[in-house]
């Protein structure tokens, strides 16, 4: 039986990934497509895919109705600072856990997995009074915090498998060297992790970017909110939500990490090939 993939079966896997491309981009490109759309477009019974008389009058009044510049500097200094430091934190914590294996660092990453399941719910009153003792309800260092924690878990358990993937003989040379532990970590492992180290932010970042519920609760005044929980307020006390600035609003949302994510796609993965390909 030959290895190779016949070619029926080969056009129907490109034909199932279209597919699938197709139902992901589908909500992205009406979101697209209605933030152009007017008022009268956007009640009409027969809706179309191109907008008839496409504008900007829906970007216009969402700038003017609320501060999307300022919740958006917000979601971005609380996503990279959570980002930044879940990797600095993880990053030790991996290499420890990958190269120093027992029943303690199992039932470790095990924790660290299971954590993962533990819905929001369970742990926003115990943060909440924790924040409050520490002064930091209302704050975006609190809200860091926050997105530290809840992002570390899985960080930590990306690294590792980075880490593992490193040979054990590159650090047991520097070790011979004479560098000691940490200098193997900063000069050795980490370059090495460098693919590892970019996707693991990149996570961390979006998983910050477009938090939501622990935004909403730790977060009051309007000047210190983030861009998913300004989102909100395009929708009025009656449920009924104002569609056109709304979706130009959210499409702006969505931009960073779409921009983020194609820039560094193609490092993460020529990263990984390189390191592949490496005797």
């Amino acid at each position: 039986m030959s290895l190779r993939t016949s070619r029926p079966a080969r056009a129907g896997q490109y034909l199932a990934l279209l597919a699938y491309l197709v139902f992901l981009a589908f909500p992205f490109l009406w979101l697209i497509s209605t933030s152009f759309k007017s008022p009268r477009e956007l009640g009409d019974l027969h809706p179309t895919w191109i907008p008839k008389d496409p504008s900007l009058d829906n970007y216009r009044q969402a700038f003017a109705e609320q501060p999307l510049l300022e919740a958006a500097l917000n979601s971005l200094t609380a996503a990279l600072a959570a980002a930044l430091i879940a990797v600095v934190v993880a990053t030790p914590m991996a290499f420890v856990l990958a190269r120093h294996r027992s029943r303690l660092t199992t039932a470790a990453t095990g924790w660290v997995v299971v954590s993962q399941a533990f819905p929001f719910v369970l742990v926003i009153i115990p943060l909440f009074l924790i924040l409050k003792n520490l002064h930091l309800i209302n704050s975006l260092p609190g809200l860091i915090m926050v997105y530290v924690v809840w992002s570390l878990p899985f960080a930590l358990w990306m690294l590792v498998g980075y880490v593992r993937a490193v040979p054990r003989e590159l650090e047991e040379a520097a070790a011979v060297d004479g560098a000691g532990r940490l200098r193997t970590l900063v000069s050795v492992t980490a370059p090495l992790l460098a693919p590892g180290l970019v996707a693991t932010a990149l996570f961390a970042f979006i998983t910050a970017w477009n938090e939501f519920f622990f935004a909403l609760v730790l977060l009051k005044s309007p000047e210190k909110q983030t861009l998913p929980v300004i989102l909100t307020h395009f929708i009025g006390t009656e449920g009924v939500a104002d569609l056109g600035p709304l979706a130009a609003a959210a499409f702006l949302a969505t931009l960073p990490s779409l921009v983020i994510f194609a820039v560094i796609q193609k490092r993460i993965t020529g990263g990984m090939l390189a390191g592949a390909v490496k005797s």
